[in-house]
């Protein structure tokens, strides 16, 4: 048998990853897994991901596919590489730990410990006390952050918000006359239906719906649609926009005071949609905190044990204007800050945000992690507000 070192892990925990991203928008809330069973000799034996939520586990894909491959004797000398630490309880299937049991695998190569109580470090424990041969930490910060929204919601039951710009080099979004179609060129718009396709819902404020009427869908890529949410604190919204008129209409969620009447209310919940109510502050604003926590909780669902209430929500992509960017950095509810910077000056114009607050430079906010990446003609910085959440470590 061929000893392995750290650049082999790195390159199957690499697959993993990649594996695992082809389950995004379709497993949420589970997190994002992919396996890969190496033989002695190095080879791969065969691949798995967890495909949709309340399907096989990627490990459970990996193992089956194997044993018809290759039969039970290749995987008694196999490595099972695995982004996440496999389960050790019954939820919608088996526990993985089983399956790695049952099919004699020696080794295994974790990227990261899973956070959700009913695990974290009680399946490595188990495969420990087995014989199994666990290493982990492979690639820990790299697999951390491809399920921060797992992560994220285990730890404050909120969803990761990813707050996404599009802005000139002089930091405008909008002209004087308030047109912003389009700052970000084609690859840029690309890649947001992208993230939608990706994520669990999609926000706007009041005053995105209103100036620009979108329909907030996946449209230029394959993939399911998110749902649809804005906010609409005083029931100012026209009925005729397209989130309460479209073939998506199921999918959109109004967020409102509680107080307030919608006039499109009935049309909207005919059509299947949703009206989420939620407290005001003293300011009169709608209390983001509650509203994230609601989302965190059941989905954009109203209270009632509607038994079609959707799934938590885990990752919000908010596509917004100055005004709730601005509530949202007050407020230190920015998670992750995706900003695309087009070859373009505008001069006078919307700026990105309002004021912050933010006298000395030494007291603006600074990322924990950033890096930028060009994307068609365009620049988008990927700035991280918090550092990696990875899990910590079971003791040996």
């Amino acid at each position: 048998m061929r000893a392995r070192g750290d650049a082999d892990h790195e390159h199957w925990m690499h697959r993993c990853l990649d594996l695992a991203r082809r389950g995004a928008g379709t497993v949420s809330p589970n997190p994002l897994v992919g396996a890969v069973l190496v033989s002695a000799d190095g080879e791969c034996l065969a691949e798995g991901w967890h495909e949709q939520f309340g399907g096989p586990h990627a490990e459970a894909h990996a193992i089956a596919l194997a044993l018809k491959r290759h039969g039970e004797e290749a995987l008694r000398s196999a490595t099972l590489y695995v982004n996440l630490e496999p389960c050790s309880h019954h939820g919608k299937t088996p526990p993985c730990t089983d399956r790695v049991l049952e099919a004699g695998i020696p080794r295994l190569v974790v990227g990261t410990i899973d956070p959700f109580p009913a695990v974290k470090g009680r399946g490595i424990r188990r495969l420990r006390e087995h014989g199994v041969d666990v290493q982990l930490g492979v690639l820990e910060d790299e697999c951390a952050r491809l399920n921060e929204p797992f992560f994220h919601h285990v730890r404050t039951g909120r969803p990761l918000v990813t707050l996404k710009v599009a802005q000139t080099v002089d930091g405008r979004v909008a002209t004087t006359s308030g047109d912003s179609r389009w700052i970000s060129g084609t690859a840029a718009r690309t890649l947001v239906h992208r993230w939608r396709s990706e994520m669990d819902a999609v926000l706007v404020g009041s005053g995105t719906a209103r100036s620009d009427d979108p329909r907030l869908t996946v449209r230029h890529v394959d993939g399911p649609q998110p749902r649809r949410l804005v906010l609409d604190r005083q029931g100012t919204l026209s009925p005729d926009l397209r989130l309460f008129s479209d073939d998506h209409v199921a999918r959109t969620t109004v967020v409102t005071a509680e107080d307030t009447m919608l006039p499109y209310e009935n049309r909207l919940t005919g059509g299947g949609g949703r009206v989420l109510r939620v407290p005001q502050t003293s300011e009169q604003h709608l209390d983001l905190h509650a509203v994230l926590r609601r989302l965190g909780q059941n989905g954009p669902s109203p209270e009632t044990g509607d038994s079609r209430a959707p799934r938590p929500v885990q990752s919000l992509l908010v596509e917004a204007g100055p005004g709730l960017s601005t509530a949202l950095f007050q407020q230190d509810l920015v998670d992750r800050y995706f900003c695309f910077i087009a070859p373009k000056v505008s001069g006078e114009g919307t700026p990105v945000t309002g004021d912050l607050g933010t006298r000395e430079m030494r007291d603006a906010l600074t990322f924990a992690e950033s890096r930028w990446e060009p994307v068609g003609e365009d620049m988008l910085l990927r700035a991280y507000c918090r550092p990696v959440g990875a899990a910590r470590r079971v003791d040996d």
